[in-house]
């Protein structure tokens, strides 16, 4: 597991556990697969460091053997608008579009993505491995993400780019998808965002972590050895 601990100021509509959680590092999580009798080791990287994927990758295969499942899920997530607004729907501070929001959010969640997917690929064939898995989180949609854009837009290239490998990796035994999720309980769920979703003709409810993992846990098993190229949206 990556991680990043990154101290925000605080936001009067993101709880503050959830800030607090973000400046933490990984211990707990590996800990809690530790007792579960799973084996797990994290590291400290910025991703919007292009040199952080071989560090990871090196990392991965001195502790624990050669990597055979990637799953994109680090976002550098922050909103941001073409309005002139300094509050989201949802209470949160809000910022206007910049060169820095932009290159914020591509560092992590477009570039990133990609140059995972790259170090993957180059070490899965240069091993002439033939069983592999690349799994993408993503939000927002064709039709944009109002409030915040950027992240959505960094997240449609994601997609992208893993629908690209899905076509080219084939030959290498390597299945690649995109999840959609939910709007998903990872600490930042607050009564309004509550209300919201309930509130919504397109969303169903707020799904727990578990139940998204469940799915991204399937996409690297064997049972899903002939799904690739998609992107799968949970409700």
């Amino acid at each position: 597991m990556t991680y990043l601990r990154i101290d925000h100021p605080a936001d009067s509509g993101t709880p503050e556990s959830y800030r607090l959680n973000r400046a933490a590092p990984a211990d707990d999580v590996v800990a809690a697969i530790s007792d579960e009798g799973g084996r797990a080791s994290s590291i400290e990287v910025d991703l919007a460091d292009p040199a952080g994927p071989a560090i990871l990758f090196d990392a991965a295969e001195r502790r624990l053997g050669q990597v055979d499942i990637l799953v994109n899920n680090a976002s550098a997530w922050l909103a941001d608008t073409f309005k002139p607004a300094t509050a989201d729907r949802l209470g949160r501070a809000l910022q206007p579009v910049s060169a820095a929001s932009f290159d914020r959010q591509f560092a992590v969640d477009a570039r990133a993505g990609a140059l995972l997917i790259a170090e993957f690929a180059r070490r899965h064939v240069m091993r002439a491995a033939s069983w592999g898995r690349i799994v993408g989180l993503t939000s927002g949609g064709p039709f944009g993400f109002p409030e915040e854009v950027s992240y959505g837009a960094a997240k449609a290239a994601l997609e992208n780019y893993t629908m690209s490998a899905s076509s080219e990796l084939a030959g290498f035994g390597v299945t690649a998808n995109i999840v959609y999720p939910p709007v998903t309980d990872t600490g930042w769920i607050t009564e309004e965002v509550r209300r919201s979703v309930e509130a919504s003709d397109e969303l169903v409810g707020v799904a727990r972590p578990e139940e998204v993992a469940e799915v991204i846990a399937w996409l690297a098993s064997d049972g899903a050895r002939l799904v690739t190229g998609n992107v799968i949206r949970l409700r």
